[in-house]
């Protein structure tokens, strides 16, 4: 950055600004004047005018320096990562410009081709600084590995091109004719040039479009190698004479050159792009180098002289050739085993906290087992840690993930080893090297993850609950004890989480049942072991049944009638009660259908899992269920509990407004128990309330419950909803609701749950 003073104020150059030496305009000229004197060449070369040779060299030398001076405006333009590219390019066609200034030089001077050292060096050089160039763009390997593994595979294309060359070229040459050190080494040209143009083609790969630039210079290096090869052939036929027409193509290459020089640099200018991901690269890209060995072999058969003995260059390219190869096979096994070293670490660590992964955990685990007791594992799950991610983000959760992870691996030290298993659960495997008390191991877990000074402020510091599972005659193999220790986990979850919990006998055989109980479920499910019974709704006034509601009973084959208490929380928790729902909607409406042929006022109510409310799929199942039975949908209630009514969203409000345009009823079940806030009274489109029979339980012995049921009554009147108390079983109780104004009752005083057939318009007796 410089600075430029002008009247007192001060100005400051832009880093790029600063660069641009020349201006677009200017390049756009020197484009415009290279091309000139190429076409102005070529129609100098092909009329065949005098000075046919002297014009070729010149226009040569000066479309070569045009291009060394726009590679060196390219590299003060260019970003630092291009900079060396283009500063080895601008020497490479300085080098071709000096080659050739001294060349015509010495043609002047002398009637023979000048095939001296002096030009051979320089040319040389020149081939040097290329490859070093294109091994320094953007797309070339980063590693030194890889860049030697990249010019050996052109150097393997340009060796095993020589047999080849001589059987098309040179094998009707004298041996004389190439005795000359200097003249031998110059048939080797196209070879380099094809050496080139295969570590251009490597270079480029498939991780981002070919740039433009390296487009020009591969075209430039295959009309060089095209150019080299028709020259090399003319020399050795003694046809060649300078100001031939092929003289053209060396300038043109320079131009090339040139061109690319003026172009913008790539989007991407750091090397990496780590926004796609990178594709594996075409199978003739990894076979290139090894494509012409298979023609090299078959050339040298054909290059043997009748005598038996094969020609010293192609012996020496072949001995070379195969050197070359060996090299490049070590540098492939050298990178195989690296590659196998980092699927190891990729397959047995976890990429996030750097931890052992489960792979290598139950690995660790079985070893530990065949070692012999004692074996423990603690298990791990951070409580509340989907909070952290919903409301923070995935990013700062798994830094979260990443500092905790180093706080236990602090706590666990060298007592045990410590791994990620996946998500937000963690292990630890205790045997018998490191015989430390799991339940101190656990306390001390506990202790690190405590939130430090400030963290517990942000809210971003969750606790874990641990289950230890110790191993025992009990476990057939190390998944038995990860059971264990998981069934520990959910223990110590229910007590109250951020504490620990060792798996017993106990516990193991309560969590066996349970999932017995889950399997059975899901085969009651599918074999109709489920069935519906009517509990009675009896309108106080009259005394009449003009409603029930439906109550879930499974008749389980080995432990007999079952209360939905004891499985419906584990329906809800395995997704099985929205089909539960769907079964109950349906059966409920059938039998509503039944009783309405004698009693036409007759309703049915039906409970509805919250998981059921939040589907889209609920009216579909609501208005199928009525169609079906032929049921009218007012004759349908649909009772939801306070919670799922909360924790509802705005398209729950909507569906249940649906619902009621549908002339389907709402009750709010349970009332009194959940948040009895009123003022979701107001946005929920609901027709009843159903008293808590904790309330009316206590109707006889506790004023303040007849308080609060009056109270819940009056509040109903004034939103206009129908009131049922729940519960009722005493006289007492009946007459304490019928007195507040309740408008019907429900309960073991008007009738018990059971298979309810018809419904009875009249009084129910007392």
């Amino acid at each position: 950055m410089r600075t430029k003073k002008r009247a007192g104020a001060t100005t400051v150059l832009p880093h790029d600004v600063r660069r641009e030496a020349v201006t677009p305009r200017a390049r756009r000229v020197g484009v415009v004047v290279a091309t000139a004197v190429v076409l102005v060449e070529a129609l100098w070369l092909v009329v065949a005018l005098p000075q046919a040779a002297l014009v070729s060299d010149l226009g040569a030398i000066t479309v070569a320096t045009w291009a060394t001076l726009a590679c060196s405006d390219a590299a003060r333009r260019h970003p630092p990562p291009l900079r060396r590219f283009w500063t080895l390019l601008a020497l490479t066609m300085g080098l071709s410009a000096a080659g050739r200034t001294v060349w015509t030089v010495e043609r002047i001077s002398s009637p023979e081709l000048p095939h001296t050292f002096l030009i051979g060096a320089v040319f040389t050089a020149g081939i040097v600084t290329g490859t070093a160039a294109l091994l320094c763009s953007l797309s070339a390997p980063r590693s030194l590995v890889g860049r030697a593994r990249t010019l050996l595979d052109g150097v393997i294309v340009g060796l095993a091109l020589i047999p080849i060359g001589w059987v098309v070229v040179f094998r009707d040459i004298a041996t004389a004719d190439l005795a000359d050190p200097l003249r031998t080494f110059g048939l080797l040209y196209p070879m380099l040039d094809l050496m080139q143009l295969t570590i251009l083609v490597a270079v480029a790969g498939p991780r981002r479009p070919v740039w433009r630039p390296l487009t020009l210079i591969g075209a430039s290096l295959a009309v060089r190698a095209g150019a080299d090869a028709i020259y090399v052939s003319l020399v050795a036929h003694h046809s060649y004479a300078p100001g031939h027409p092929i003289d053209l193509c060396w300038p043109l290459s320079y131009l090339l050159i040139g061109v690319a020089a003026s172009h913008p640099p790539p989007p991407v200018c750091d090397g990496v792009d780590d926004s796609t991901e990178s594709p594996l690269p075409p199978w003739w890209r990894v076979a290139l180098p090894y494509l012409p060995v298979g023609g090299a072999i078959i050339a040298v058969v054909l290059a043997r002289r009748p005598t038996g003995q094969t020609p010293q260059l192609v012996f020496t390219g072949m001995m070379t050739l195969l050197g070359v190869l060996a090299l490049r096979q070590g540098l492939a096994a050298n990178e195989n085993l690296r590659l196998v070293g980092r699927l190891r670490r990729l397959a047995y660590t976890d990429q996030l906290t750097g931890l052992p992964n489960r792979l290598m955990f139950n690995r660790r685990l079985r070893r530990a087992l065949r070692d012999g007791p004692p074996v423990a594992v603690l298990l791990l799950d951070l409580d509340g840690f989907k909070q952290v991610n919903d409301r923070f983000g995935h990013a700062t959760g798994d830094a979260l993930l990443t500092t905790i992870a180093g706080r236990m691996r602090d706590a666990v030290g060298d007592d045990g080893d410590i791994a990620r298993l996946g998500g937000d659960e963690f292990a630890v495997l205790v045997d018998a090297a490191r015989p430390v008390a799991p339940e101190r191991l656990a306390e001390r877990l506990l202790a690190a993850l405590q939130p430090s000074p400030g963290e517990e402020d942000v809210g971003i510091h969750p606790s874990a609950s641990i289950g230890i599972a110790e191993y025992g005659p009990q476990h057939a193999s190390h998944t038995d004890v990860l059971r264990d220790a998981d069934i520990a986990m959910y223990a110590a979850k229910a007590a109250g989480k951020s504490a620990y919990r060792t798996c017993t006998p106990a516990l193991r055989e309560s969590a066996v049942t349970r999932a017995e109980l889950i399997a059975d479920l899901r085969r009651a499910v599918d074999e109709r072991q489920l069935h519906l019974d009517y509990q009675p709704i009896v309108d106080l006034a009259t005394g009449a049944v003009r409603s029930a509601e439906a109550l879930v009973r499974w008749r389980h084959p080995r432990l007999g009638l079952l209360s939905p208490a004891a499985f419906l929380p584990l329906a809800e928790e395995t997704g099985l009660i929205v089909q539960i729902d769907r079964w109950v909607v349906h059966e409920a409406c059938r039998a509503a259908a039944a009783w309405r042929e004698r009693v036409p006022e007759a309703t049915v109510a039906v409970n509805i899992a919250a998981a059921h409310l939040r589907r889209p799929d609920l009216i579909a199942t609501v208005t199928s269920a009525t169609a079906s039975a032929d049921l009218a949908p007012r004759a349908l209630t649909l009772e939801l509990t306070e919670s799922a009514l909360i924790d509802g969203s705005e398209a729950v409000l909507e569906r249940l407004a649906q619902l009621r345009e549908l002339g389907i009823r709402i009750a709010i079940d349970d009332f009194g128990t959940g948040y009895s806030s009123l003022s979701y009274l107001h946005r929920i489109p609901a027709t009843e309330l159903k008293i808590d029979r904790s309330f009316v339980a206590r109707l006889d012995t506790d004023s303040r419950a007849y308080a609060t049921v009056e109270m819940v009554t009056r509040l109903a009147g004034a939103f206009d909803l129908m009131v049922v108390a729940e519960g009722v079983e005493t006289e007492e109780q009946h007459a304490a609701v019928t007195a507040i104004g309740c408008v019907h009752g429900q309960g073991y005083r008007y009738g018990r749950p059971g298979a309810l057939t018809t419904l009875h318009p009249h009084p129910t007796p007392a």
